[in-house]
């Protein structure tokens, strides 16, 4: 089995354990901070900002790749113990299941401590505006949230890191970071964000696909209707301006039999979605523990699958 495959599975296996400790200074926050500065200077400098855009995504995309690469190549010659443990420790920095799940919980136990309280603990997740959202909303949203980030913070993220290591996971986190960061379609960020958010469409295009599947799996193993996943998954894999969002969240709202999506405020102005799933029965709080299996499940087939497939080829 190749180094890349064993440090992958070993930084599953610390997610899994460790999730993302508070006292870890995470290096999404490093590139956050790079992104603020490199996006000012830009705007600063003036000019086309659609072709700063793509200065703005090569920069960080490229630079943090670069930076992980001359981390690993200086551990590389220490010996392959320091290499295998740096790259084990850099994918499970890249792996975000643990992290996901305990903001999804961490949100059902809020709920139960009142909705205003609530309303700020999942406002840590969703992009949305959280101030007037319902019980009801804050469970759809969470469990929207965890469908999605299945293939944003682990099922992509494992793929890049089987395909090539640290250095092509953190590229993919870099991408995905700029996404969350300057990915909009307001005045704000239309031009400078729209290459970041296109490559991250790109770059999540297989994966969304894939989670999809391995959530339809996951649902017969957990007890969730896998059949009726995979019919909503069918049916509305298209229903979200993202061409990759509604495939995972489609799983979830079909093996829950909950309806997800629809028009929420963004920003203080309304932004019209399609629903995904039917409406069915109304969400409860246990719907947030399900789509958590369903993330969990998901992964583990992923990570599974990847194994297999690298042991028989290499």
């Amino acid at each position: 089995m190749p180094d890349q495959m064993i440090a992958l599975l070993a930084g599953f296996a610390l997610d899994l354990l460790l999730g993302d400790p508070a006292w870890l200074y995470h290096p999404v926050c490093v590139i956050g901070k790079a992104i603020s500065g490199v996006e000012k200077r830009l705007r600063a400098r003036g000019g086309n900002l659609r072709r700063s855009a793509v200065l703005l995504t090569a920069i960080i995309v490229l630079g943090t790749m670069a930076a992980v690469a001359f981390a690993l190549a200086g551990l590389s010659r220490l010996g392959r113990g320091p290499l295998l443990v740096g790259m084990a420790l850099l994918d499970w920095m890249g792996l975000a299941a643990t992290s996901m799940a305990r903001e999804a919980r961490g949100v059902k136990a809020a709920l139960g401590q009142g909705i205003e309280k609530a309303r700020g603990q999942v406002a840590r997740i969703v992009g949305r505006d959280t101030q007037s959202l319902s019980g009801r909303e804050i469970i759809c949203a969470t469990v929207e949230t965890v469908a999605e980030n299945t293939t944003d913070g682990v099922v992509s993220p494992m793929l890049y890191a089987a395909l090539g290591g640290p250095v092509l996971l953190w590229g993919f986190k870099a991408a995905s970071t700029l996404d969350s960061m300057v990915g909009y379609l307001d005045e704000r960020y239309r031009d400078i964000g729209w290459s970041s958010a296109r490559l991250d469409d790109i770059l999540n295009f297989l994966p969304a696909r894939l989670t999809a599947l391995a959530m339809c799996i996951a649902a017969a193993l957990t007890g969730l209707d896998a059949a009726g996943a995979l019919r909503i998954v069918r049916r509305d894999h298209a229903c979200h301006r993202s061409p990759n969002c509604a495939w995972s969240e489609a799983a979830a709202a079909g093996a829950l039999h909950i309806q997800l999506g629809g028009t929420h405020d963004y920003f203080g102005k309304p932004v019209v979605k399609p629903t995904i799933g039917d409406d069915e029965r109304p969400p409860e709080l246990r719907d947030i523990d399900r789509a958590v299996a369903l993330l969990y499940g998901a992964s583990a087939l992923v990570m599974a699958a990847l194994a297999v497939l690298s042991a028989a080829v290499g």
